[in-house]
């Protein structure tokens, strides 16, 4: 990279971006160094699944968290991203076993465990490094010397660790009970892994006769299939309508068993008959109250949802096959009272979008009241902190009423489970070692045959991928991490879990911050999605536009929290944004005679200059702040502003007859100030567009090796220039007056005008003439305090601190004057009035801040004075 000021013609991202990032990471810029003299700043990237493929929803969350680690290690932080891949334990095991069914027509089963992980391995070393790779394209500055696996050596050893560890505190159990089963993936879920949709069902009324009676009880059910395992009918214990009958035996319609009549005070009075089935086998609920009345469970269903040996005549249809035929023999038998329409909540797989069943089901599962606590604490006092702070509600509310996790899965790809059961005495040892011989009576062991839930390992991702269980330099070092950076919909599966814990094995908080993101929607609001093909590559988007556009617009529509919408158009807008800085910079660097990049001394600074510097301090301390504050997207739409509006649009044009003119004395400083400003903001963009700004710089007369590793710019009380900031709005506003008036009269811009200037500061206009000159086609500028020597008819512009006229016979006729006059009065009078109303609502005036109060004012005496300018000049044009 070296410095060369024959830049290219047009920027072209493909000729750029794969070249620079080859080089940052050829010369270790992306490495982070245990550094004592240095703060640490870490962020662990959410890993993506090794079956995933880069979608919107990858760059949006990897570009927010580039942008914060590139302005971090600006700023001189020892700054590290550590990078990773899932496992995906249900992910991936589906997609091997499709293409094991496809390619050979082979089952897992055929092949056997251990050879079926070894095609899983063999599929994750082709097709694993996919997404990483395409995160490079996205300009990922992770430090890929330390890119992790969740079931790398490493971390399968913490997550042994931690199994046993909570084992022996008695905070992990085996045990049969209800659990959320996908009949599909044929596996458990834990209650995060369910979601829930509206769906149109029905409620059907059933009678259950009370036996050696015509007296019977009406039940209403969504799920007529699961009454096959039903052990009781509960009513509440002050339902007078049942008192009789508590204790009594009904007869199960359709199977015939004898079940009692139970009282519970779960049972709600008032919802629908007052009468509850009760199946422990098959509902959350009913299991709780089963176990208060020492009820049997029948579990009537096998893992794929079909009816097992229990069901009857019913055994080996599917659950929804056997529904119909219940209620077809309900409705023959006299049985079925009414169908009534009904939408209900029901539960899907996250995955694959089955209707899951609960069951009741042995399974391994972690006790979450006791760790939750300290989760809770470490958020409620601020410890870490949610960005937005509303979905610290939403953290709070699901971990003070969690449930225990279960965490055991009927899978073959993953940790599988350290839990070993001895064929001779019975025997359950757990341990983080293999063992092949019973530690009690010396038998043969078997392994538990389920893997861990793939977010069991996940949760244990802030410090097992910085080398825990063991004491690492880079653990004491870089624990906590900084800042989580996520959406909105993993908090319950990840983000809950990462800092429970982190305060149960390491004793602190996994993050200081979790800065919660929304997901990128299409034009028209929708959720991206395979079935509605609406999903956007972004890789596709790099290809036609370049990293940095996308990355642009991805920053720019960003509000924390907030879902955002995807438009082509604002990518083409940012490609022509860059476009813009490339053509700005390629002007200054085609008008360089400097090979220093300093500011001159300030006595040698023109208004002009000042301005600009003044403006571009201002610039240097609002983005910190907001980046400070996690707005990401109010930081780079303030670049973007000074950029394109005051350094490309103002600035540059108010120094060219500077540098086109060799004789004048002021030319190099023009430079100076030019590439000054022009690096340094280059400096502030480069975390949201990282090549284009690197390209630019190192064309600039620049000291160092890359623009990643320059110090992020400072404040500069010295550069902070009020008086010319003020008189340059002055000058400015006056210019745009004028280019505004020669617009409306459709002037062309060929055509100069001489222009009189009356000001009570006459000295700012004074020393702007040249700009009226260059910026607003004026022939000739004439600075008065009075309007001595005016033409009668010259047109008039009013703006702040002057009016400004124009001989008229340079621009139109008197009578379109005149119109144009009218039509500005009208709107300056419609000002007032919205002003003055404002100040005379007293609501206004009491809930109001002072200084809104006081700026409302100001406005109202700046418009009244400029509409007794424009009515004075209607008055001399009519006369």
């Amino acid at each position: 990279m070296e410095e060369n000021n024959n830049i290219a013609k047009t920027y072209d991202p493909q000729q750029v971006e794969d070249r620079l990032y080859q080089e940052w990471i050829e010369k270790g810029y992306f490495k982070a160094e245990v550094d004592v003299q240095k703060e640490p700043f870490t962020i662990v990237i959410p890993p993506p699944n090794v079956t995933g493929q880069l979608h919107m929803g990858h760059a949006l969350d990897e570009t927010l968290q580039d942008i914060l680690i590139r302005w971090k290690r600006m700023q001189g932080y020892s700054a590290l991203w550590l990078p990773g891949t899932d496992h995906a334990g249900i992910a991936t095991q589906i997609k091997v076993e499709e293409m094991l069914r496809k390619e050979e027509g082979l089952t897992r089963y055929d092949l056997g465990r251990e050879k079926f992980l070894e095609r899983v391995w063999d599929w994750k070393h082709t097709y694993g490094n996919r997404i990483i790779n395409q995160l490079k394209k996205l300009g990922s500055s992770c430090d890929w010397s330390r890119e992790r696996f969740t079931m790398d050596e490493g971390c399968s050893k913490a997550v042994r660790e931690v199994f046993v560890n909570l084992y022996e505190k008695g905070l992990i159990y085996q045990g049969n009970r209800i659990i959320n089963w996908c009949p599909n993936c044929i596996t458990a879920l834990s209650d995060a892994e369910v979601e829930y949709e509206e769906k149109a069902g029905h409620f059907w009324y059933i009678k259950y006769y009370v036996k050696d009676s015509d007296e019977f009880i009406t039940i209403a059910t969504t799920r007529p299939e699961t009454m096959l395992g039903d052990t009781a009918v509960a009513v509440h214990p002050d339902d007078e309508r049942y008192q009789h009958l508590i204790g009594k035996t009904l007869i199960l319609p359709l199977v015939n068993r004898e079940i009692p009549v139970i009282a519970d005070e779960y049972v709600e009075k008032e919802f629908g008959t007052g009468a509850v089935k009760i199946t422990p086998a098959h509902d959350p609920n009913d299991f709780e109250v089963g176990m208060r009345h020492n009820l049997p469970q029948i579990k009537v269903m096998n893992d794929d949802a079909t009816i097992n040996q229990h069901g009857g005549k019913y055994e080996g249809l599917d659950r929804y096959e056997a529904r119909k035929a219940i209620i077809e023999d309900l409705t023959g038998a006299g049985l079925l009272l009414q169908t009534k329409d009904h939408v209900h909540n029901v539960g899907q797989c996250y995955r694959c979008r089955t209707i899951v069943e609960p069951i009741t089901s042995k399974q391994w599962f972690v006790k979450m009241k006791p760790l939750a606590e300290a989760a809770i604490e470490v958020v409620k006092d601020g410890t870490t902190q949610f960005v937005p702070e509303r979905f610290s509600k939403i953290y709070l509310n699901w971990m003070e009423n969690v449930h225990d996790w279960c965490i055991s899965r009927q899978l073959w790809w993953g940790h599988r489970i350290p839990a070993f059961y001895c064929e001779a005495c019975g025997e359950t040892i757990v341990s983080k070692e293999d063992i092949t011989a019973c530690s009690k009576c010396g038998g043969k062991v078997k392994q538990d045959d389920d893997v861990l839930d793939t977010w069991f390992s996940s949760a244990l991702w802030p410090f097992s991928t910085l080398g825990w269980p063991d004491e690492t330099e880079d653990l004491k070092y870089f624990y906590p991490t900084s800042v989580l950076v996520t959406g909105y919909d993993i908090i319950f599966f990840w983000v809950a879990r990462m800092i429970f814990s982190g305060m149960e094995h390491m004793n602190q908080e996994p993050f200081k911050h979790v800065f919660i993101h929304g997901i990128v929607r299409d034009s028209e609001g929708r959720k991206m999605s395979k079935s509605l093909g609406n999903g956007i590559d972004p890789l596709e988007v790099i290809e036609k536009y370049g990293a940095d556009a996308l990355r642009f617009t991805l920053a720019t529509g960003n509000s924390p929290g907030n879902d955002m919408r995807f438009y082509w158009e604002r990518v083409e807008s940012s490609r022509n944004f860059a476009n813009k800085i490339w053509n700005a910079s390629r002007f200054v660097l085609m008008n360089l005679e400097i090979s220093e990049n300093k500011l001159p001394d300030q006595n040698q600074l023109m208004l002009e200059d000042k301005w600009i510097l003044s403006r571009y301090n201002n610039v240097v301390k609002e983005v910190t702040d907001n980046l400070d504050k996690f707005e990401l997207g109010i930081a780079v739409q303030k670049l973007y502003d000074f950029i394109w509006d005051e350094f490309c649009d103002w600035y540059i044009e108010m120094v060219k007859p500077r540098l086109y003119d060799k004789e004048s004395q002021s030319r190099l400083e023009a430079q100076h100030v030019l590439t000054y400003v022009l690096s340094n903001t280059l400096k502030l963009l480069h975390p949201f567009m990282p090549f284009i700004s690197e390209e630019i710089w190192q064309h600039l007369p620049h000291e160092g090796e890359s623009i990643m590793i320059s110090c992020w710019p400072k404040y500069d009380e010295k550069l902070n220039f009020d008086k010319e900031e003020k008189q340059m709005t002055l000058i400015m506003s006056a210019i745009k007056s004028v280019r505004n008036v020669r617009a409306e009269m459709n002037v062309v811009p060929s055509r100069k005008a001489k222009l009189h200037i009356v000001a009570s500061d006459s000295d700012t206009f004074q020393s702007g003439k040249m700009f009226f000159e260059k910026l607003a086609g004026a022939s000739e500028v004439i600075v008065a305090k009075d309007r001595e020597g005016i033409p009668a008819d010259a047109v008039s512009v009013v703006t702040e601190g002057a009016e400004i006229f124009i001989p008229l016979d340079d621009l139109v006729d008197k009578a379109k004057e005149i119109e144009r006059l009218e039509k500005e009065r009208k709107n300056l009078e419609k000002e007032v009035q919205r002003v003055n109303g404002k100040l005379n609502n007293a609501g206004f005036i009491s809930k109001a801040p002072q200084h809104v109060v006081d700026e409302e004012k100001e406005k109202g005496r700046k418009y009244e004075e400029m509409l007794a300018k424009v009515v004075e000049r209607l008055e001399s044009l009519k006369k």
